[in-house]
């Protein structure tokens, strides 16, 4: 073979580059088709095929964490006597209070909005300036209010999130961006009263399993199937994206869907123990000293 750079005629080399280049996009084109072939003829070679080509990921080659969650009866003893039993043992309804910081602008009102219709039962209550988080923490008690949620903002844009889990918290912050409303997403369904199926993908340390069991505590226990709705909190790499659809069955064999919206990205900065105080204990916080490596995650 003809070595390129030995070729100082400059149309010359770029119609031999070409050349090569075929010629090697058709012996890749041979042995796939040759492959395929094989593979019919003989479907074990495939299933060992796809069994070996495993690709690296971050996620398959994270490191080792010791608090990564199986089937540990330490674990359920503990989930027990959890501070979110009482949901999953007795049956309580979520009943969640929505709120904004103190003088929010109008995006914050919007993605209010979109929160009240995500979570059944709901309420938007409206925050006066003389209202501090502890009034708020009080007087959702005594209302019996489930949950807080409390949108911060900066800027005029909403930038994070406080859930705050009543009556003995914990409470978790998270870091909110990439924020799309259900308006702004081309082709989007409409939604219905519907209480929506819930997905939690890969919260699978002992961290992940309280905020995992924090998002759970937000939606009613049995879903109503025949909305055919259905909402996700993906866990990756300890971002947690959020996207919410309808099933839409165009057979008894093929079922596509429809986003609903909104879209949005939570990224957890701390858990701290009980309600909402600021000089209270925290269980876990991120610090920027903790990434010591792009394969350690959290969640």
């Amino acid at each position: 073979m003809v070595e390129i750079n030995t070729i100082k005629n400059k149309l010359k080399r770029e119609e031999l580059f070409s050349k090569q280049k075929a010629a090697k996009a058709k012996q890749k084109r041979d042995r796939r088709i040759a492959q395929k072939k094989e593979e019919e003829a003989n479907p074990e070679k495939k299933e060992k095929r796809l069994a070996e080509n495993v690709p690296n990921t971050l996620e398959n080659t994270r490191e080792f964490d010791e608090t990564i969650v199986e089937e540990d009866e330490e674990v359920a003893a503990d989930e027990a006597t959890d501070e979110f039993s009482q949901y999953f043992q007795n049956g309580v309804a979520p009943k969640i209070l929505i709120t904004t910081s103190k003088g929010p602008s109008a995006s914050v009102y919007e993605f209010a909005t979109e929160l009240i219709d995500i979570f059944p039962n709901s309420h938007f209550v409206k925050r006066k300036p003389q209202f501090e988080m502890r009034h708020i923490v009080e007087f959702s008690k005594n209302r019996d209010f489930t949950d807080i949620m409390v949108i911060n903002e900066d800027k005029k844009e909403p930038n994070a999130l406080t859930l705050i889990h009543l009556p003995d918290g914990p409470t978790a912050h998270f870091k909110l961006s990439s924020i799309s409303l259900s308006k702004d997403i081309e082709g989007h369904g409409r939604t219905s009263s519907h209480k929506p199926e819930l997905i939690l993908n890969n919260f699978n340390t002992r961290l992940g399993h309280t905020i995992g069991r924090m998002f759970t505590t937000l939606f009613p226990h049995v879903p109503e199937f025949q909305g055919r709705q259905v909402a996700t909190l993906h866990n990756q790499r300890d971002f947690i994206f959020f996207r919410r659809h309808r099933y839409v069955f165009k057979n008894a064999k093929r079922v596509n869907l429809q986003e609903l919206g909104p879209r949005f990205t939570l990224k957890l900065k701390w858990l701290q123990k009980g309600t909402f105080d600021r000089k209270g204990e925290h269980e876990w916080m991120f610090k920027p000293e903790m990434e010591t490596s792009r394969r350690r995650f959290f969640l």
